[in-house]
């Protein structure tokens, strides 16, 4: 059976902790949820050059969460929260290869800051600062570790979410200060908190192309390991 080549992409640090000079990080189980599942995972360095390389190589590409935020000015907000920080060179390397990725019709999954991501290059907007402009929130930065549960969502019914879990309730974990605030027309919102906020975006149109709030690397309820599976089988295809 063929080996999806899956595209990972890193975070980006200044000088400090680890090395002198900058460097990159990945959490391992983005890449070992990548290996249960059945692909091949490659991490990616934010090269703006090598875009196109990347996208005609890649079966798939998963775009990881991270400590930092979409530029609001990505998605025409005239203000930036004071909240938001951002990493402007992994922003646009993002947003170029997961471009390139659906131009090219391959399988994209973003996951956390990732879903954001997607949602701002399928043009959606984000809240800013959840806490500013969601009435009585989650605590959407959960107090407890990553690895357990921190709130359930809910799964909307005939989605291609709720056809690969199989589920209309699910917990998850939660490491989040924005979200996903507006998606065009040809987008679903297919998860939403108890809260109101939007927990995942697909693209109907589209073999895979799915965004999660959550963090389903740490595989904390069936649904995520099955998560990964219907990306991976996307991406032999």
């Amino acid at each position: 059976m063929h080996t999806p080549l899956i595209g990972i992409t890193a975070d980006s640090e200044s000088p400090g902790g680890y090395s002198k000079y900058p460097w990159y990080a990945i959490r391992e189980n983005y890449c070992s949820a990548v290996r249960a599942a059945g692909g091949l995972p490659l991490v990616l360095p934010h090269e703006l050059g090598l875009v196109e390389n990347y996208a005609d190589l890649l079966d798939g590409l998963l775009v990881s969460g991270g400590n930092f935020d979409v530029d609001p000015a990505l998605f025409g907000a005239k203000a930036r929260h004071p909240k938001v920080t951002v990493k402007e060179g992994r922003t646009d390397f993002e947003l170029a290869i997961t471009r390139g990725m659906l131009k090219r019709d391959k399988p994209v999954f973003g996951i956390c800051g990732g879903q954001q991501l997607l949602a701002v290059a399928l043009g959606g907007t984000l809240i800013q600062h959840i806490p500013d402009e969601v009435n009585a929130p989650l605590a959407h930065e959960q107090p407890n570790p990553r690895h357990q549960a921190g709130h359930d969502v809910a799964i909307t019914e005939g989605t291609k979410l709720h056809r690969i879990t199989g589920e209309r309730k699910v917990p998850v974990n939660s490491a989040h200060h924005q979200a996903v605030k507006t998606v065009p027309a040809n987008l679903v919102v297919d998860a939403v908190a108890p809260d109101g906020v939007i927990e995942g975006i697909e693209d109907p149109s589209r073999d895979f192309c799915i965004g999660v709030q959550w963090h389903p690397e740490f595989n904390i309820s069936p649904a995520d390991g099955k998560l990964f599976a219907a990306f991976v089988d996307a991406c032999r295809k």
